[in-house]
């Protein structure tokens, strides 16, 4: 059968049309037709030890090169082993596109017993995606992968779904060369709105601006803004570092802290821009969303987004990269009234930053420590204590060098593979992966991904010999401590099993010198890290 004749390499080269470079996924007698002609093709492959490693991979992969993660799993247990990644990514917003195989169309939703069958896959995937969809020829995947782009660049980015039928790959694809992708415009706001939102921003004398993942490819029009109306920008988790640790405007706090609220709600204008002013960023304590009774404006791809948790008095549907520059210059002709904005978000970061706990405190000082000895690393998180700390207040040095699974969905043994996911993407940078031992076990086959591609990723295990935070939270509400306390293996004859260098630092003061050399090194590197050891003194 000639490349024309075959699926495999058609589908390949649409992929390759789109921009695809990278794809992850576990080969499986389901997808032996996706690698047809992989070997030959520019896409490279990444091979993770799990399904669900590679969502976490291609998720981080997404975050970090601004191109959608694509993944290539099986059907049945191959899908239902990427769910999980799949919601982490839907709940955070990232581009990932999940091509599985699926049973025959005569025998789908039948029930006959087939080899990895599953009641009705489309409709599992349906809930951790923008949408499922099975193909019914292989002509449709052409248009079918031009509606998952359009989702990526032209609304809430989100993962898609499309599965191919184990029959279609007896198919012959559509004669001649794979199809141009259409691009869809990116979405302008109305500039009558545009002329409302100048007015309120311009004539508000306490401004503030609020900014979250769907702001971190629009940076430059963000900080202009912000510095045009001295407007303090408060960053949430997948915020952080749209403005650096040293600007002035610069809140790098969550909305859920006190300080911050009191902020909110002394503001007369608020601009939100790729936020969707969600509990896990701006009511983790539960004590309900904060009082925002000035001037609401929202600058977001997604027009659901307008209505909640209240109605904006100003929608601005579109592209942040759009919206910013054409707010910006509108408020260039006007006389801006806001004053001391350099001053209110000083005394909101000094609030906030008091306001916490000596464990969290210490926390931020380990985070800390790690960006100032390594400030261009990206920062990849699971749900463990320095995190935890970190998104309360952490300045990042830039945007998407700091991203974790503690917020959203909340899973864990994202980093490990996130980590891999990240140093493909940017391999020039040096990739620092913050995971607990409780979550290091959960995607542990992963270690040896990493060493598979060669990265030299640096894995910091925060070691509480256990779910340390759940223990915490158990004891909180005098509930005897059941589940959290685990098994420990020997850590440094992991490292040496997977080729690691191993390092056991036993102070915060001996981090910087260890994590100079392992950014030095070739080879991947473990750093264990004993909770009760790291810190000899009080924050």
């Amino acid at each position: 059968m000639s490349d024309n004749a075959r699926p495999g390499p058609w589908i390949l080269g649409l992929l390759e049309s789109r921009g695809v470079e990278r794809v992850f996924g576990v080969p499986g007698v389901h997808t032996i037709a996706l690698y047809d002609g992989l070997a030959d093709s520019p896409i490279e492959h990444v091979t993770p030890r799990h399904e669900q490693g590679a969502g976490f991979m291609a998720d981080a992969y997404a975050r970090v090169s601004g191109t959608p993660g694509v993944c290539f799993v099986i059907t049945g247990p191959g899908m239902t082993n990427i769910a999980t990644a799949m919601g982490q990514a839907y709940a955070d917003s990232v581009p990932m596109l999940v091509l599985s195989s699926v049973s025959d169309r005569r025998h789908l939703r039948r029930g006959l017993g087939q080899l990895h069958e599953l009641r009705d896959q489309r409709a599992l995937a349906a809930g951790v995606s923008a949408f499922s969809q099975t193909l019914h020829s292989l002509a449709d995947l052409p248009a079918a992968l031009d509606r998952a782009f359009a989702v990526f660049t032209g609304e809430r980015p989100r993962p898609v779904h499309i599965e191919i039928p184990l029959d279609l790959w007896h198919e012959a694809p559509p004669p001649g060369a794979p199809s141009a992708p259409a691009v869809p415009a990116r979405i302008q706001p109305a500039p009558g709105l545009i002329a409302d939102a100048v007015s309120r921003l311009a004539g508000a004398e306490r401004p503030l601006i609020l900014a979250g993942g769907g702001a971190t490819r629009a940076q430059s029009g963000l900080r202009a803004l912000a510095e045009r109306l001295d407007a303090p920008v408060v960053m949430t988790v997948n915020g952080r570092g749209l403005l650096p640790p040293e600007h002035p405007l610069a809140v790098p706090a969550s909305p859920s802290l006190e300080a911050v609220r009191e902020l909110m709600a002394a503001s007369d204008a608020i601009l939100a821009v790729g936020t969707e002013l969600g509990p896990t960023d701006y009511d983790m304590y539960e004590r309900g969303m904060p009082d925002l009774p000035g001037s609401l404006i929202r600058a977001d791809i997604d027009p659901v987004q307008m209505t909640q948790p209240r109605v904006a008095d100003v929608p601005l549907t579109g592209d942040a990269e759009i919206t910013l520059p054409a707010l910006l210059e509108g408020v260039r002709g006007e006389t801006v009234r806001g004053p001391d904005g350099a001053g209110r978000a000083e005394r909101t970061r000094d609030a906030a930053r008091r306001s916490l706990d000596a464990p969290m405190q210490r926390g931020i000082a380990f985070l800390e420590t790690v960006r100032d000895t390594l400030p261009e690393a990206v920062l990849v998180g699971d749900s463990t204590h320095p995190i935890y700390a970190g998104n309360l207040y952490f300045a990042a040095k830039r945007a998407n060098s700091w991203f974790n699974s503690a917020t959203g969905y909340g899973t864990l043994g994202y980093a490990l593979p996130a980590s891999l996911g990240a140093a493909l993407a940017a391999p020039e940078r040096p990739i620092v992966c913050i995971v607990g031992d409780g979550g290091l076990h959960y995607t542990l086959g992963e270690i040896a991904s990493i060493r598979d591609q060669d990265r030299p990723v640096i894995v910091l295990l925060w070691n509480n010999a256990g779910f340390g935070e759940i223990r915490v939270a158990m004891e909180a509400e005098h509930v005897t401590p059941i589940g959290v306390d685990l098994f420990a293996p020997d850590f440094e004859a992991l490292a040496k099993a997977y080729g690691y260098a191993f390092e056991a630092p036993t102070g915060i003061e001996q981090l910087p010198e260890v994590l100079t050399a392992a950014a030095n090194r070739r080879a991947p590197t473990l750093v264990r890290l004993d909770e009760a050891r790291m810190f000899t003194t009080e924050a």
